[in-house]
């Protein structure tokens, strides 16, 4: 789970982009969406990250990348042809909460503990089914065993689900501040909530 959460961590924004087949703009191919950008991150104390356009009609934005000076911010056609500039600027300074918070880093933490967990209670299940007679003295006993192969895995999938939560309740906090009005973060997510 370590090794596997490192991996992702460390390539986690080249393969999300990748994978969203991101185009990276700049200030001549996207001006507006760039220098909005660039003020919000100027404002939120960041370095420019990198900017991209998901070419989907979904609407939807992220910010990936492992630490603030290798960070990026892309966002898909449909959520820049859904917003106006004030909500615009609301879900982006959101996503560059994200960056100033190091989330990537505190997710991919919970993950490899929730990875981590799982696996153990994967090999408390295998060793009493497949432990041989040594299995039988196990002080847990059968149900101890089924207990905690099927709770640890829920609880380590509810740990994560609430770090997440707190972190983008955090995140809408600083978007908030570093765009100078929560408003506009609160517009773009009813407009969202209409468009879903």
């Amino acid at each position: 789970a370590l090794a596997m959460n490192l991996f992702s961590f460390w390539n986690s924004d080249t393969m999300v982009l990748k994978m969203f087949r991101a185009v990276e703009v700049d200030e001549n191919t996207a001006p507006e969406y760039y220098r909005m950008v660039r003020d919000l991150a100027a404002r939120a104390e960041l370095p420019m990250p990198r900017v991209y356009v998901l070419p989907s009609a979904q609407p939807n934005a992220f910010a990936t990348g492992r630490s603030p000076s290798r960070s990026a911010v892309a966002t898909s056609t449909g959520l820049l042809e859904l917003l106006d500039p004030p909500e615009l600027a609301g879900v982006i300074a959101h996503e560059l909460a994200h960056i100033k918070n190091r989330d990537t880093l505190t997710m991919t933490v919970a993950a490899t503990i929730g990875g981590a967990i799982s696996m153990l209670a994967q090999w408390l299940q295998f060793s009493m089914l497949f432990g041989g007679r040594d299995s039988h003295n196990n002080p847990l006993g059968w149900i101890g065993v089924l207990a905690a192969a099927i709770v640890a895995p829920i609880a380590a999938m509810l740990v994560q689900m609430a770090i997440s939560r707190s972190r983008e309740y955090q995140a809408d906090r600083l978007g908030a501040m570093i765009c100078g009005n929560p408003i506009w973060l609160a517009s773009a997510l009813d407009r969202l909530d209409g468009a879903a």
